[in-house]
């Protein structure tokens, strides 16, 4: 009998669960690795697809052909019927995640040796802030895909409500749990009823209390750390002459740093266009030799391996005070250093904004701030200690307790397509 399967397709990273032997399994997608990058690589030297760590590995090395990430930042805006162009063809964004959700799948038959006809995906409370419009398409948008790529019957579950029934089998009584979840794409908060006795309910909606969700998460705390310490070394906020005007100096267009800041839109600046745009910069700089160091990122294609060096400088700061690496790719010998107080200054709009959703949260649930018992927290960017501390200041009597990163959400999905598709209602389904 098919095995239902949960996917946490993330903007960051992605993971596949299962239930095993009555727990939920984090099935080994990469190698050793229960989750993966939300990366795909088109080798166009091999003629190969390549996904996750060897997709961004392929890519770094200097291997020619296209890379991308954070497909799922592309969910719910009209970027996903727009096409770009791989080795002189046009792929829609909608066939490539296809074609990501199709590798996952494949890799999960793989290691359990049974079909995935059934599947229950993670979703974010908003994959669109203030539209619901746009968030409706975005979840339909994702589901169409995951039946194209085979999937019979497709159920969905909030990441944060994941996230609690995973922290719920490790209760030992009742508890009023606020889960933060604070992903690549989006932060999401729930406010749950966790116990023993109501992780066997199959019908928990009297459980949840509240839901909200802002489209904050770490390619934003990644935008922030580029634009604010690295893309100067670039020319941002530099100067140039006004086109017709000699003596009037003005400010580099910001369009070109906050795109090439951006991981979702990087791929739309390798172009010719782009490319002769800020050649034509570099002539009315001020300081040309800081637009040199654009172009030559630009016409390498180098700005997936400049935001991979910034994630994994952010990554540092989290646990040092600063954080250094070579930019060798924009001119040799040049040298970046990041500095984690600079930072924090720089995110306390986005971290406000995560504050504020708690707040609304705790206030759609009904309860006061004192009620909350547990402050359960997963997610990658969690363990910034600025917005940790922010969301701990923030119920300053609950208990925190720290989630697998990266698992939590995969282990509760799992344990949803356990209820979603146990064998009675899969032979309804069928």
């Amino acid at each position: 009998m098919p095995t239902p399967i949960a996917i946490d397709f993330g903007t960051s990273n992605s993971a596949v669960g299962t239930i095993k032997d009555g727990k939920p399994h984090l099935i080994q997608i990469e190698g050793n690795n229960a989750t993966i990058p939300s990366a795909i690589f088109f080798d166009t030297e091999d003629n190969v697809t390549r996904f996750g760590n060897e997709a961004v590995s392929y890519y770094i090395e200097g291997c020619e052909g296209r890379l991308l990430r954070s497909l799922k930042s592309i969910l719910g805006s009209s970027l996903i019927d727009d096409a770009t162009l791989v080795d002189n063809r046009n792929i829609k964004f909608r066939d490539i995640i296809a074609i990501f959700v199709k590798y996952l799948k494949n890799e999960a038959e793989k290691v359990t040796g049974q079909r995935a006809q059934d599947v229950v995906l993670g979703r974010p409370v908003r994959f669109v802030d203030h539209d619901d419009k746009a968030d409706i398409f975005a979840q339909d948008s994702l589901e169409l895909i995951a039946k194209q790529v085979g999937f019979k019957n497709v159920e969905f579950q909030y990441e944060p409500i994941a996230a609690a029934l995973d922290y719920e089998q490790s209760v030992q009584k009742e508890e009023l749990a606020l889960i933060v979840d604070i992903g690549g794409g989006t932060s999401d908060f729930s406010i749950v009823r966790v116990s023993p006795d109501r992780r066997e309910k199959n019908d928990r909606k009297e459980d949840i209390l509240a839901n909200t969700g802002v489209h904050v998460g770490g390619t934003d705390f990644d935008r922030v750390l580029s634009l604010e310490q690295v893309m100067p070394l670039l020319g941002h906020k530099s100067r140039i002459q006004a086109m017709y005007d000699d003596e009037t100096l003005l400010e580099m267009p910001s369009s070109l740093y906050h795109k090439l800041a951006t991981w979702h839109e990087i791929v739309f600046l390798y172009n010719y266009k782009t490319l002769q745009s800020a050649k034509e910069l570099l002539y009315r700089s001020e300081n040309p030799e800081l637009i040199k160091r654009l172009v030559k990122v630009l016409d390498k294609q180098e700005g997936h391996r400049l935001a991979s060096d910034i994630e994994k400088a952010k990554i540092h700061l989290s646990d040092d005070s600063q954080a250094s690496f070579f930019l060798d790719y924009a001119e040799q010998g040049l040298k970046a250093h990041v500095f984690r107080d600079k930072f924090e200054e720089d995110l306390k709009r986005e971290t406000r904004k995560i504050v504020l959703h708690i707040k609304e949260c705790v206030k759609q649930a009904g309860v006061s701030f004192g009620d909350i018992t547990t402050l359960f927290m997963t997610g990658g960017s969690s363990s910034i200690p600025l917005v940790a501390n922010a969301c701990k200041n923030t119920v300053p009597n609950a208990l925190l307790v720290k989630g697998d990163k990266f698992g939590s959400v995969t282990a509760g999905l799992a344990l949803d397509s356990r209820k979603k598709f146990g064998n009675e209602k899969r032979r309804n389904l069928v």
